[in-house]
């Protein structure tokens, strides 16, 4: 039996233009089903909206999204979450950062770190905050 756990990001009406960006940064196929799609249409202006959506790439990433109907209570918060991005390559990580950055508020540019040969933060242009770093053996 195999378990993994992916990223589930909620939004309010704008899941296909993150999962849309995300999948140009990381590649992959972008699977998206509509409210309608599910008839599951509770208020007719959020037909189109995203009721189940994901982002799936050959290298293992892999992030879901959906949009919170407005009859729900949705709110973003100040800094909820972190998703994390780690490779064992720092032109993987470069070239995904570079992509990232477009319309994002860079945190932390991404450096040489004192625990990574490469460590970034930022917020993308959906309020997403993103860790980018290269991976090494942790010694104690």
């Amino acid at each position: 039996m195999s378990l993994n756990t992916t990223t589930h990001l909620n939004f309010r009406g704008n899941a296909r233009a993150a999962l849309s960006f995300y999948q140009s940064v990381f590649g992959g196929d972008l699977t998206v089903v509509t409210y309608k799609d599910a008839h599951s249409v509770t208020d007719p202006a959020e037909a189109d909206q995203v009721m189940w959506g994901q982002t799936v790439a050959n290298s293992g990433f892999r992030v879901m999204a959906y949009d919170v109907p407005s009859a729900r209570p949705w709110d973003q918060g100040t800094a909820p979450f972190f998703v994390s991005v780690r490779s064992d390559s720092t032109d993987e990580i470069s070239a995904l950062w570079e992509k990232l950055a477009v319309g994002s508020t860079v945190i932390q540019p991404l450096a040489k770190s004192g625990w990574a040969p490469l460590y970034g933060m930022l917020k993308d242009k959906f309020g997403v905050t993103w860790v980018l770093d290269v991976a090494v053996p942790y010694k104690a």
